[in-house]
């Protein structure tokens, strides 16, 4: 099989995840990014970027979500969950709950038409943290990170 060959690309075991995850995790940063720089203001330009980054965020966190399961299924042939694939699994959990939480406050108060909470730079700043601890721990797992 060669790089190019549309079966290795869409049949390997792993290959989803380790595709897709990127997408969530560069959606979720640059829109907390987005909406400290438009410090709550839904109705500035970046306020509406950081809304659409964090929706696109939460949604695609479900997909990301059920290929990472279906990884741990087939890739690694269901070993069980210790060590790094534990705290994988457990970060990864946190991280995805607080992408669709932060997701959810942000839906929420627009469709209130109401300011935005101030709770919420908390949730975004420990769901980029949670993110990095996450994306730090797949690195091991897939062989990126020794």
């Amino acid at each position: 099989m060669t790089v190019f060959d549309p079966r290795n690309v869409l049949l390997a075991r792993h290959a989803q995840h380790v595709v897709l995850i990127h997408f969530p995790i560069a959606m979720f940063i640059s829109g907390a990014l987005f909406d400290m720089l438009s410090r709550g203001q839904p109705d500035s330009p970046l306020g509406a970027a950081a809304y659409f980054n964090l929706l696109s965020a939460g949604v695609t966190m479900a997909p990301t979500v059920a290929t990472g399961f279906l990884a741990w299924r087939f890739a690694l042939e269901g070993q069980h969950l210790k060590g790094f694939l534990l705290w994988h699994l457990v970060a990864a959990s946190v991280a995805a709950a607080l992408v669709i939480v932060c997701a959810l406050v942000h839906w929420h108060s627009r469709r209130q038409v109401r300011r935005l909470p101030g709770f919420r730079i908390v949730l975004e700043a420990v769901g980029v943290v949670t993110l990095a601890v996450t994306a730090h721990l797949g690195g091991f797992l897939s062989g990126v990170n020794g």
